[in-house]
């Protein structure tokens, strides 16, 4: 105590500083015991019924299943990109346009239907209904044109189809009608 009291210090504020080290390291202590303690059931839980042995062959498992799931994906990846590829020539596009050939004659039973793919190509075809019967023509359409001369109809309904994509529109035009 001799070294304390040469320096000025009282060894009660020593003493009662060294407690509070001791208190606070107490503390720490306790607080890593139950983290310790919580680490030490998670880890008991996922352990649990099973032997390093057995836990390296689940984890094998669920790595082969890993893979097959990519092969498999890789498969499924490419038959939408052929789906894709497929749907670009098919009919997507449509026109339709009722009208009434002959004027008061034969009602709004003739009709100029246009289908078009993704690249505008397709065909139209026309039916005038008279009351003789009824005519049917087609035309074929390439890039949005054909090159043979259209009615006023025929161009109507290829402006529709060329505006638009899929039936959607075309069942809401004629309920419209």
């Amino acid at each position: 105590m001799d070294i304390f009291e040469r320096a000025g210090i009282d060894a009660g504020y020593v003493i009662l500083g060294l407690l509070a080290v001791d208190l606070i390291l107490i503390i720490l202590f306790l607080l890593l015991f139950v983290q310790h303690s919580k680490m030490k059931k998670r880890y008991q839980t996922f352990l649990q019924g099973e032997s390093g042995n057995n836990l390296e062959k689940s984890i094998l498992k669920k790595f082969s299943e890993i893979d097959r799931l990519s092969r498999e994906n890789e498969v499924l990846m490419a038959d939408v990109k052929k789906n894709h590829e497929d749907i670009q020539m098919a009919f997507q596009k449509v026109g339709l346009v009722k009208y009434d050939a002959f004027h008061e004659m034969g009602g709004r039973l003739s009709f100029s239907l246009c289908l078009l793919d993704n690249e505008d190509n397709g065909f139209l075809i026309t039916a005038m209904h008279t009351r003789e019967g009824c005519y049917t023509y087609s035309k074929e359409i390439i890039k949005g044109e054909s090159y043979v001369v259209l009615a006023e109809e025929e161009k109507h309904a290829l402006e529709q189809a060329k505006a638009r994509a899929g039936s959607e529109k075309l069942e809401q035009d004629n309920m419209r009608k």
